[in-house]
C-alpha cells in the first residue's frame, strides 16, 4: 500500500480536491460536453463521477462512525450508473457547486477523525476508513487527468505512482511477470508468471499505462528476450464490487 500517515493522506486529499476545483474555475458549458478518452464519457460524466464518489466516501465514513456498514454507492452499481447519467448534463456552474459541496462533506468527516477511527471498518473492499480514503485519493488524481484540463499523468507524484503500481498488481495476467524499469529509480517486479516482459520509461508513464490511461511523456519501451515487443494486454481494473 503506502506508508504515508493518516495526517499526510488527508493533506494529499485536500491538495487533490483543490487541484480539481482550480481546474473547474474556467470551465464552460460547452467544455462539459466535450468527450474524454473514457469510452462513452464526456467531461460531464467524469465530473458527475467525482462528485458522486466524494459523496460515497463521506457515506462510508459517516456510517462507520455510527458502527454501521453501507453500500459504497447508494443503490449499488446500478445507482452509481444512474446518478452519473442523470448529472452528466449539468451546466458548468452546477457541476462546480455539486463538487464543492461533495468535497466539503467528504473532507470534513475525514478531517474530523481521531487516529483510531481511521481503522473503523467499511463495506468498501471489506476495508477500513483509511482504505476508502486511499481510494478517494486515487480517484481524484486519476480523474483529474481524465478531464484533460492540463494536469495529466505527467504531474503525478512519485509517491502516488508507487502507490498506484502496488494497487494495480492484480492487472498483471497470471502467466506474466513485468519487470518495471522506471528511469533513475530502482527496478520493480510485478507478477510472478513464467513469461517476462520488461517495461522501461518514466515512472509517470508506467503508472499511467498500468491504470489504463495514455502515457503522456511517450517514454515507454517493452522488451522480451532482448527484442522489442508491444506492451502486454492487462487484466481489467480491480473491481470494488467483485471484492465484496
Amino acid at each position: 500500500m503506502t506508508d504515508i500517515s493518516n495526517a499526510q493522506l488527508l493533506e494529499r486529499l485536500t491538495a487533490a480536491a483543490e487541484n480539481v476545483s482550480a481546474k473547474l474555475g474556467a470551465l464552460t458549458d460547452s467544455d462539459v460536453l466535450d468527450p474524454t478518452d473514457l469510452p462513452g464519457w464526456t467531461r460531464g460524466h467524469v465530473l458527475a463521477h467525482i462528485a458522486h464518489v466524494s459523496t460515497a466516501v463521506a457515506r462510508q465514513a459517516e456510517y462507520a462512525l455510527r458502527g454501521e456498514l453501507v453500500d459504497f454507492y447508494d443503490g449499488g452499481p446500478g445507482g452509481r450508473t444512474q446518478a452519473i447519467e442523470m448529472n452528466a448534463g449539468h451546466t458548468a456552474a452546477e457541476h462546480r457547486d455539486y463538487i464543492a459541496t461533495a468535497f466539503t462533506r467528504a473532507l470534513t468527516v475525514l478531517g474530523g477523525l481521531e487516529e483510531s477511527q481511521w481503522e473503523l471498518p467499511v463495506s468498501y473492499r471489506n476495508s477500513d476508513i483509511r482504505g476508502v480514503a486511499l481510494a478517494y485519493w486515487r480517484e481524484l488524481v486519476i480523474h483529474l487527468a481524465d478531464l484533460q484540463l492540463g494536469r495529466g499523468p505527467e504531474t503525478w507524484s512519485k509517491e502516488f505512482c508507487l502507490y498506484l503500481i502496488g494497487f494495480l498488481r492484480p492487472r498483471v495476467p497470471e502467466a506474466l511477470q513485468l519487470k518495471l524499469l522506471p528511469l533513475a529509480l530502482p527496478p520493480m517486479t510485478v507478477g510472478s508468471g513464467e513469461s517476462t516482459v520488461s517495461v522501461s520509461g518514466m515512472l509517470t508513464d508506467i503508472a499511467a499505462w498500468l491504470s489504463g490511461r495514455t502515457p503522456s511523456m511517450g517514454s515507454l519501451r517493452a522488451e522480451a528476450a532482448a527484442d522489442s515487443v508491444e506492451l502486454p494486454t492487462l487484466l481489467p481494473w480491480p473491481s470494488a464490487f467483485a471484492a465484496k
